[in-house]
């Protein structure tokens, strides 16, 4: 029974901000028959991947050399696979260059306002009745203008106010060096010979800690915690997502014993360098927590250029003081990469501070109509991009009345039940709130939109796509293949995407191995021994081996396929 009664039918739709969630959002907007309004404050699209060379208030801001930690295959939109020349892990202004592509491809650029601020928003007198928003703006001359839509899309992002913690260490005012946080940094070239110490040891921390340490006189990287430190590349150097990332190993983790899986991660990791030795071993396990992904930091520690430190306690006028006691001297800068406060000013108070009351992370539940939705507040081991463009359609939908909401307070107790899951890893309410965990959600929006992939159904009708999508990465395709929005291209990429992996690589002409059918190479002995472990888990969990004989081929012949391609 729902908790509201629906409004008149939506047409007009207000979409704050043009980054990359922006413009998932206008698109499906337009797919769905709605008219969205998009308003963007800066003068181009792309939002944080828009580089610029500083930083500028209430806007969110990267460095000059950050490159994506997710592959391209994994982080495109569904129905606009990147070019296959593009390289797996890319350089900010190539993904702004997709972003390009992408609008110009379905014409979005006609939707968006430039140099347009939200000021407002804020329901309408008759919102109980129209489910309707006041939206106010400003323009680049500070005129205002007061706008009325059905719904409102809040693309804005919460990478725009720096969470600075500099004043809250005793010393700080007298400090000589210079304090700044990460959304300020923009290159090393300010660092050269300097000894500058890296608070917080995040993707960002671990990025400009690596950077600064290759022109400073000395690198310290402070934390708290530690990290468990993944590169980018998986076996045989192919991109860690796409084999990470996968029905199978998601089916894996809900049968395995987390521990034995946390062990035999921990174990990997730290044959490769040992995570104690370096200074980088945490406090919680691996898969509590999501790792930093980071290719050049333990090498930077082995060459002494990065120097692990517990986290600060204080500053003396030119020193640093650590927890553990120690004193840095003669340190010229500190740079905090401390994250950033989620905080939509231009909400209504009861909205603003809504990141621990979401349902599911995009409804606000005290609404009297679901007309307004929150993309992209949430942290997730995997792509924020596919998620985000999935927020987007089940918004649309349930916008539309397509979809529907449980009543009010089974949502709260869903948020409730997930932020109280999450704190066994993440104690603090705030950060537990904000956890998803990468394919149960995406896949349980897909189902509220109704395009999550019938398993059952491919296993019968195309079993080569099957064991693409189940043994496989799993890319945004799979959520074309069925259903609203239904892409005719989408099974074709499913089955070509590790040809657009191999692309880039193509460089050069290299020899064939002479024989390829010896039954000692590699990829036999990997499919059967796919087979064995696969058959062991099955029945160690009392899962009759017979019942599942079809997963088990197939994970041997997925085994055989990958190792044979890539040998």
């Amino acid at each position: 029974m729902l908790h509201f009664k629906r409004p008149a039918m939506v047409q007009r739709v207000a979409v704050i901000g043009a980054g990359s969630s922006g413009l998932a959002c206008i698109k499906i907007c337009v797919d769905e028959g709605l008219e969205p309004v998009c308003f963007e404050s800066s003068d181009d699209i792309g939002g944080l991947w828009k580089y610029k060379e500083s930083a500028e208030p209430e806007r969110s801001s990267i460095y000059q050399s950050l490159v994506v930690n997710t592959s391209k295959e994994m982080m495109c939109f569904s129905d606009f696979p990147m070019p296959d020349h593009y390289p797996n892990y890319m350089h900010n202004s190539q993904l702004l260059q997709y972003f390009r592509l992408y609008a110009e491809h379905f014409d979005l650029l006609r939707h968006i306002n430039f140099k347009t601020t939200v000021r407002r928003v804020a329901q309408r007198p008759d919102f109980c009745l129209s489910g309707q928003w006041d939206v106010l703006t400003t323009n680049e001359n500070g005129e205002e203008e007061k706008h009325v839509f059905d719904a409102v899309l809040v693309c804005s992002g919460h990478y725009t106010h720096p969470a600075v913690p500099m004043s809250d260490f005793q010393g700080y005012e007298t400090f000589h060096g210079r304090c700044l946080h990460s959304w300020e940094y923009k290159n090393a070239e300010e660092y050269r010979r300097k000894r500058v110490v890296v608070v917080g040891i995040g993707n960002s921390g671990g990025d400009i800690a690596v950077e600064i340490s290759r022109s400073a006189e000395k690198t310290f990287l402070s934390t708290r915690q530690g990290a468990w430190v993944i590169g980018r590349m998986s076996s045989q150097g192919l991109p860690l997502d796409m084999t990470a990332i996968t029905r199978f190993n998601n089916f894996l983790a809900t049968v395995l014993p987390k521990s034995l899986v946390n062990w035999a991660a921990e174990r990997a990791l730290n044959y490769k360098y040992n995570h104690k030795l370096y200074g980088l071993k945490p406090r919680h396990r691996l898969l509590d927590r999501r790792p930093l992904i980071n290719d050049d930091l333990p090498g930077r520690i082995l060459q002494g250029a990065v120097v692990m430190k517990s986290n600060i306690k204080g500053f003396q006028d030119t020193g640093v003081i650590f927890e553990d006691g120690t004193v840095e001297e003669n340190i010229d800068a500190v740079i905090f990469c401390t994250g950033y406060n989620g905080t939509f000013p231009f909400l209504p108070s009861f909205l603003s501070n809504g990141e621990l009351t979401l349902y599911k992370r995009v409804f606000p539940p005290s609404l009297l109509h679901p007309t307004l939705a929150i993309m992209g507040l949430f942290q997730a081991k995997g792509p924020i991009m596919p998620i985000v463009e999935m927020q987007a359609r089940w918004a649309v939908k349930v916008f539309t009345g397509a979809s529907h909401l449980p009543p009010k307070e089974r949502m709260l107790e869903v948020i409730e039940s997930d932020r109280r899951r999450n704190m066994n890893s993440y104690p603090c309410p705030r950060q537990a709130a904000l956890q998803v965990d990468y394919i149960t959600y995406i896949d349980f929006m897909a189902a509220q939109v109704g395009v999550r992939p019938n398993l059952l159904r491919l296993l019968f009708r195309d079993p080569v796509l099957w064991l693409k999508i189940f043994f496989g990465p799993c890319t945004p395709y799979q959520y074309r293949l069925t259903g609203p929005g239904q892409w005719a291209g989408a099974r074709e990429v499913i089955l070509t995407q590790w040809e657009r992996v191999a692309k880039p690589f193509r460089t050069r002409a290299v020899p064939e191995p002479d024989d390829r059918t010896s039954v000692l190479k590699s990829p036999w002995l990997i499919a059967i021994g796919g087979t064995v472990i696969m058959a062991a888990l099955l029945s160690k969990h009392k899962i009759p081996i017979l019942q599942h004989a079809t997963t088990i081929w197939g994970g041997g012949k997925t085994f055989l396929r990958n190792s044979w391609l890539n040998s």
